[in-house]
């Protein structure tokens, strides 16, 4: 097969398979490597020389360590030492020092166990972070813990791909001393330091000075990869060679740029080694080493869990964010293939110990979505369980004006507001925990659920004026505004919509006085831009004035024809050609009046 319909075919499998396993919640990373076993020996068979692939594809790891040196800003780590040193440095000694001493009590050679033990003790970051972002879980204390630690496995492999070059066969039998190989290796960290702090950023700047993007493209590229066959020819790894690079301009002026320009490099040549890695990936061994292969992977999650279940405890995190870190990191990582690979070739490790340490770190990944969903549906409703909390007895001390449902940010600024103008309220709130956190605060609120009949009435809501639809949830907030409109229909309803959709469905029910969640924060920055331009503030209160009249009869419009998707579009249309239009017969009318 030439070189040409080998990419097509990369590619091909790729489009193919990695939005699946996204959408799936699998990851990307694992829809790489299934398409490497589809395409590969193991598979269909269209490619079998995997080694010469997978060689050309570790500049993917190489760029990946580029970045990451360019984003190791020491601000950035001294805001987050004590997680990065503290939990991270943790959590890859034990499991590390565990793996690697069962790894000896199997009878592995001391320099295998230690690899292998700190290889599996590694996570995969673009697993585990692409997995919390698409749950929204990146800012919970689990989703910041697992960053930190996240980030010390990836500055950890600096050190271990720097060590195993000095822990192989040619090393030991090389005559040299051991303490000169390792001034010599120092010599060397120390001379691409000094160049690059004295050469670097000269060369950078100058090359910008051109002002030709492919070029200063071109002198990126080089950057990392020159750096990396440096340290490549000097007996080091090509990895520590472009993390050095990166690192050394982790603070220049240069840094947003060098990563964007890098970026669409690393991704498609990670891509092409997760490709490589499926390649060459085993699959034979689970049919000859299964029940080997199942007991590694067991070991491997239980391992890591009870190390990370046991550190997050300690931090003094709740006893369910503690088994949340765990059940997120317990998979081996990407950066297991590379470790592996590499210690093959300084043979630190024979060839079927990596094939069987790579099957258990894959299946592992494919694993943790399944192992993570267990958690979430079937362990944590069982040992999280809390006995109910009752609501409590809504009996204000006499009728108010207005009830407010929804006592989040939204509900809690309308209360404020109310409170300044001594107009009283009763406000209601779903969330105990909301409650909870409000009432410190010297808050007035009842636990309750507003669209509850009983509670309404005992809100003395037959009493009210104004009724205030402040609820996040949109099932909720619609579920309430219907048992408002039926039971207390003289009760004006004003109502929070979280977007266009709602609104409409708001609408459908009724409730006309509404508020969009963003649009009136997105006005006002509009027009502090138009402001910043130098727009005169009759000018610009006009041109809101025009916008925000439009959209509310788009709105109206919209709503008319929300079953059917077409209509809808074609009212965008015509909404954008009429402002168009009034912007048009504005800036006339204003250009007459300046003249006169």
């Amino acid at each position: 097969m030439t070189l040409t319909a080998e990419i097509a075919l990369f590619l091909a499998a790729a489009v193919a398979l990695v939005p699946l396993f996204r959408l799936s919640g699998l990851g990307a990373v694992l829809g790489y490597m299934s398409a490497g076993v589809l395409i590969g020996p193991w598979g269909l068979g269209f490619v079998t020389e995997v080694d010469s692939i997978l060689h050309f594809a570790e500049l993917g790891v190489v760029l990946l360590l580029f970045i990451i040196g360019l984003e190791l800003q020491p601000s950035r780590l001294w805001v987050l030492r004590r997680s990065v040193f503290g939990l991270g440095g943790a959590q890859v000694l034990l499991t590390g020092g565990l793996l690697a001493g069962a790894a000896l009590l199997f009878g592995l050679k001391a320099e295998a166990a230690l690899v292998a033990g700190f290889g599996l003790a590694l996570s995969s970051t673009a697993f585990v972070l692409q997995m919390l972002a698409e749950k929204k879980e990146l800012t919970a204390r689990y989703g910041r813990d697992s960053f930190a630690i996240l980030l010390f496995q990836d500055l950890a492999v600096i050190p271990f791909l720097a060590v195993l070059p000095l822990l192989g066969v040619a090393a030991v039998k090389s005559a040299e001393p051991g303490w000169l190989g390792a001034l010599r290796v120092t010599g060397i960290v120390v001379g691409v330091i000094v160049a690059g702090r004295l050469l670097l950023r000269p060369v950078l700047r100058l090359v910008a000075r051109s002002g030709n993007p492919e070029v200063f493209t071109a002198a990126t590229l080089l950057v990392a990869l020159g750096t990396a066959i440096l340290m490549e020819h000097a007996g080091l790894s090509m990895s520590l060679g472009a993390f050095l690079a990166g690192v050394l301009l982790a603070d220049s002026e240069y840094r947003h740029e060098l990563e964007a320009n890098i970026e669409p490099f690393k991704g498609l040549l990670l891509g092409l080694f997760f490709i490589a890695v499926g390649m060459s990936t085993n699959l034979g061994l689970l049919s000859t080493q299964f029940f080997v292969i199942a007991g590694l992977i067991a070991g491997l999650v239980a391992v890591k869990f009870a190390v990370l279940y046991l550190i997050g405890r300690v931090s003094k995190a709740g006893d369910y964010h503690a088994r949340r870190l765990g059940v997120a990191l317990a998979q081996g990582g990407e950066f297991a293939f590379v470790l592996f690979n590499l210690a093959v070739q300084q043979k630190v490790m024979d060839q079927p110990l990596a094939d069987l340490l790579v099957i258990v770190v894959t299946l592992s990944m494919v694993a943790t979505p399944f192992i993570v969903y267990i958690h979430e549906h079937w362990l944590a409703p069982r040992l999280d369980r809390k006995p109910r909390r009752e609501f409590d007895v809504i009996a204000p001390e006499h009728a108010t004006p207005v009830i407010i449902a929804g006592f989040g940010r939204f509900g809690q600024i309308v209360g404020r507001v109310l409170r300044l103008k001594k107009i009283g309220f009763t406000a209601l709130e779903a969330s105990a925990d909301q409650v909870d956190f409000v009432r410190r605060f010297g808050n007035k609120v009842f636990y309750g659920d507003a669209s509850r009949l009983d509670l309404l009435r005992a809100a003395r809501a037959d009493e009210a004026r104004v009724f205030v639809l402040a609820i996040d949830d949109v099932e909720a907030s619609l579920k309430t505004a219907e048992m408002v409109r039926e039971h207390f229909p003289n009760l004006k309803v004003y109502a929070r919509a979280r977007n266009r959709f709602h609104a409409y469905r708001l609408m459908d029910l009724g409730v006309t006085a509404l508020q969009r969640e963003t649009f009136l924060d997105s006005l006002e920055l509009a027009g502090q831009v138009l402001t910043g331009l130098g727009l005169s503030d009759a000018r610009r209160d006009r041109t809101l004035a025009l916008f925000r009249a439009n959209d509310e009869a788009l709105l109206q419009r919209q709503h008319a024809v929300s079953h059917d998707e077409q209509q809808m579009i074609q009212a965008t249309k015509d909404a954008m050609r009429e402002l168009e239009s009034l912007f048009e017969s504005d800036s006339k009318a204003v250009d007459k009046e300046d003249e006169a």
